[in-house]
């Protein structure tokens, strides 16, 4: 493909040299370099990418982004200096895959609770209503029936748009995409085509990268701001911040609400661990999900579906028969004990949890929180974590989640400052989340409930760099099946 090509779009301040070269690949990983690739100068949190314009050349590149043009330009080689490279990397990667957001109906889904239910759910309800359809989440990527492991909530530029060109190549009619606020921020939507955008919620999250809690409100908002005029914007009407993430799109607002009059609304007749049983705009459905978060999930995937123009009666026929995403308020029942495992690593999601399953409990058995905080992650939420626990549960266990580079000990000493006085006859601290998990195993009684929070879906344990098989179902089980 020809560089000019490639450029359509980008807001150039600087070029020195040729445009009318052919162009192979771009990257924006200096080990990954080849004489026909373009390569972005990106300012990274952990690296400057300007620093490896040497390097890159000398590797033969002969084409390079950047926002500060070197001193010793090397002859033959074009510099193109833009005022922000993540954001030319983002519409160049779109014109290098042909657009393909273009190419099929994409709808992104935003939020800091339920991003991962609701996409997943899109995703098995359009292909249960006869469509080819992607999916872009944290659990897995999904081409139709083809399962593509997922690395981040969000990919890069190119990976995104590579895997979107993949789905346009297999015939999709939709793609459902969960958009984290780090791509917002970071420019990796760049040059995507929406044709809607779904907002869930928004608590208290990663602070650790935000920095501020009006940092992270901006990052999502912002996402809603560049939508167009075609297309439409779903938002939570009960979220107190709602009705901000639509200040200033161009997008046809729309909103879904169980407690105020709004476009889409339902009403909660029954909650139970049989799922819930609603009253969607005046039809009476039993779905399998459970909890009150899950209907607002049910009903953002609803209010979606009607904004595609889908049939009603066919949406809530065949979305009555689905299942949630692997890792949300996933339960087992084994020796009479109940165990739920479920992806909830915020306060508000461990509260809403929590909440559900004081709705629905009848009033005798225990619930047991096994719970920890991520490490090099937003270290102000986990006194707040413990608290909330400790709360809504009759024992807590405090204990590791992914420690990362942290010690897990130190951690498990942050979230203590969450825990008063009179919550801590009730708390224990196991370091080992295998231990920690058995030992909740061994305190319960037929009839409790075990809920294991944090880690969900995932199937690893990240310990200083390295990740070690764990899946949190997995352990519950083998040792919920060992208590005779």
């Amino acid at each position: 493909m020809q560089l000019q090509e490639v450029l359509y779009g980008v807001t150039i301040t600087n070029l020195v040299g040729q445009t009318n070269r052919e162009v192979g690949v771009l990257t924006f990983d200096s080990r990954q370099v080849s004489k026909d690739a373009v390569f972005f100068a990106i300012k990274g949190t952990l690296s400057d990418g300007h620093t490896y314009i040497d390097g890159v050349i000398n590797a033969g590149v002969s084409v390079v982004v950047c926002e500060e043009v070197p001193q010793g330009l090397v002859g033959g080689v074009t510099y193109i200096q833009v005022a922000n490279s993540s954001v030319a990397l983002g519409r160049m990667a779109a014109n290098f895959y042909g657009n393909p957001s273009s190419k099929l109906q994409l709808v992104g889904i935003t939020g800091t609770n339920g991003k991962t239910t609701i996409a997943t759910l899109l995703f098995k309800l359009f292909r249960e209503l006869g469509y080819k359809v992607g999916l872009i989440s944290t659990v897995e990527n999904h081409i139709n029936d083809r399962v593509i492991p997922a690395t981040h909530t969000t990919p890069n530029p190119l990976a995104l748009n590579s895997l979107l060109q993949d789905m346009v190549d297999a015939g999709c009619d939709y793609c459902f995409m969960e958009v984290s606020s780090h791509s917002v921020v970071q420019h990796r939507i760049e040059g995507l085509s929406f044709v809607g955008g779904v907002f869930s919620n928004i608590t208290h999250d990663h602070l650790d990268f935000h920095k501020t809690f009006d940092n992270y409100i901006k990052a999502k908002k912002a996402f809603f701001d560049v939508l167009p005029a075609s297309a439409f914007a779903l938002t939570n009407l009960d979220d107190k911040n709602g009705m901000v993430m639509l200040q200033n799109t161009k997008a046809s607002k729309k909103t879904y609400a169980l407690k105020q009059l709004a476009d889409y609304k339902a009403k909660i007749v029954e909650n139970s661990f049989n799922g819930l049983h609603l009253e969607i705009n005046h039809a009476d459905v039993f779905f399998k999900l459970v909890g009150s978060f899950n209907a607002y999930n049910l009903l953002a995937v609803y209010g979606t579906a009607m904004l595609l123009d889908q049939d009603e009666l066919t949406v809530l026929t065949t979305l009555s028969n689905l299942s949630g995403a692997e890792g949300r308020f996933d339960y087992i029942v084994s020796n009479g004990i109940i165990g739920i495992v479920d992806y909830a690593h915020t306060p508000d999601a461990v509260q809403n949890v929590l909440s559900t399953v004081q709705d629905i409990r009848k009033g005798t058995e225990q619930v047991i929180t096994i719970i920890g905080c991520g490490g090099d992650r937003d270290k102000t939420k986990r006194p707040i974590m413990a608290q909330v626990a400790c709360d809504w549960s009759d024992k807590v266990i405090l204990t590791s989640d992914n420690p990362r580079t942290e010690n897990p000990q130190t951690i498990i000493e942050e979230m203590e400052k969450g825990v008063s006085p009179t919550n801590r006859r009730k708390t224990l601290s196991i370091t080992d989340r295998r231990e920690a998990i058995k030992t909740a195993c061994h305190l319960a009684k037929p009839g409790d409930i075990i809920l294991l929070a944090g880690k969900g879906h995932e199937k690893y344990q990240e310990i200083n760099g390295v990740r070690y098989h764990f899946d949190d179902k997995e352990v519950l089980l083998e040792q919920l099946n060992l208590i005779s």
